[in-house]
């Protein structure tokens, strides 16, 4: 018979130590005291239950961590080399809409406590997906760090209520805004800013953050390999969004002449700046758009009270140049303009598959497909 693994003690249990998957201050494992008043037997199934936790990191290091400060420290630590705008978005969730679990700790969080979240914002979608993508990669941290069992992400993310968010359907230029382009009394800096969106269908940071040597009139073509963003109302520059971190886009005739023009005309390197050749602020580029849109308007009929363009912002230009684009396949293909464009194929199939269906006559299409 084998001998017994652990041996009853003088208050009638069995005993045995062991590692709970935590560190004392000064590096040595953390111990803790497991019992069983019935056998050895009893007692070693509990070690080795211990023990399996231990292994697959579902024991809880630390149990008094409150929701909040595990939130702002996550942010600090693993969000702080997102972009800008990513980190604020972070911030603006934490700060204002974490707050009413202030004083939990993480431990003591439930799936209701997510859903209530998610129901005080219900009347905005969009805030509500990113409470969603927030909360969800704060408990997905908390687990890998031992602060919650493995099981957690599941329990409390698991089945959780989401209002549905759909996004504004991007628009092109109307006539109206297409003609206005021409005939605006726009300053230079406006109208080359203005061609090279409508022209190369650029992002607004990547237009922003051209020089005079991103320029080839040679080959015709502009160089994208930065884009320009903003820290409040702080320029700095960054990696462009585009899948390759440089692309060199096609300049129409009408781009390459005014640019031709207009970079004689400038002091410094940067295509646009402020008055005093600084880098574009935030402020600075919101007050010339103002300014661009305002004069379109003007040029299409309207006036400072009667609004014939309204809503007008880079990226419909934007989507355009990609619109435009599309509608020349296959003397261009789908590859190509999501090149151009610096996005993914699935962006631009997106944008096909959308003006296809516009084309479309199904039922003339089922019989094509399907007649003997």
């Amino acid at each position: 018979m084998a001998k017994a693994k652990y041996t009853r003690q003088k208050n009638g249990l069995f005993q045995a130590r062991v590692w709970d998957g935590t560190y004392n201050a000064n590096g040595t494992k953390h111990r803790i005291s497991l019992y069983s008043s019935k056998s050895s037997r009893d007692l070693e199934l509990k070690v080795r239950d211990l023990q399996s936790k231990v292994e697959q990191g579902n024991v809880v290091v630390d149990k008094d961590v409150e929701f909040i400060s595990y939130c702002k420290k996550w942010r600090d630590v693993y969000k702080s080399i997102c972009e800008k705008n990513t980190q604020a978005m972070y911030d603006y969730v934490i700060n204002n809409h974490f707050r009413q679990l202030e004083g939990m700790r993480l431990i003591d969080i439930r799936k209701i406590d997510f859903q209530l979240l998610i129901n005080d914002a219900a009347d905005t979608p969009r805030t509500c997906q990113q409470i969603a993508l927030t909360f969800r990669q704060v408990i997905k941290s908390a687990v890998s760090d031992q602060l919650l069992p493995a099981s957690a992400y599941l329990t409390i993310c698991d089945g959780v209520t989401v209002p549905r968010y759909k996004a504004e359907e991007k628009r092109c230029l109307t006539a109206e805004e297409k003609e206005a382009i021409k005939t605006a009394d726009f300053i230079p800096m406006e109208r080359a800013f203005v061609y090279i969106l409508y022209g190369c269908g650029l992002r607004r940071g990547e237009a922003l953050a051209l020089t005079v040597f991103d320029i080839d009139f040679k080959a015709a073509e502009i160089t994208v390999n930065k884009a320009l963003a903003f820290d409040g109302n702080n320029p700095y520059l960054k990696d462009t969004k585009s899948l390759n971190s440089r692309r060199k886009v096609p300049m129409p005739d009408f781009v390459a002449a005014y640019l031709k023009e207009y970079i004689h005309g400038i002091c410094g390197e940067k295509l646009f700046t402020k008055r005093n050749g600084d880098m574009i602020t935030h402020s600075s580029y919101t007050k010339m758009w103002k300014n661009i849109v305002g004069k379109m308007n003007l040029a299409a009929g309207g006036s400072e009270y009667t609004k014939v363009i309204y809503g007008l912002t880079a990226h419909i230009f934007r989507h355009n140049y990609c619109t435009s684009l599309c509608y020349q396949v296959p003397d261009i293909s789908l590859q190509r303009i999501a090149y151009l464009m610096g996005d993914n194929l699935n962006t631009v199939l997106a944008v096909y598959s959308h003006l296809s269906d516009e084309k479309k006559d199904l039922s003339e299409t089922i019989r094509n497909a399907i007649n003997f």
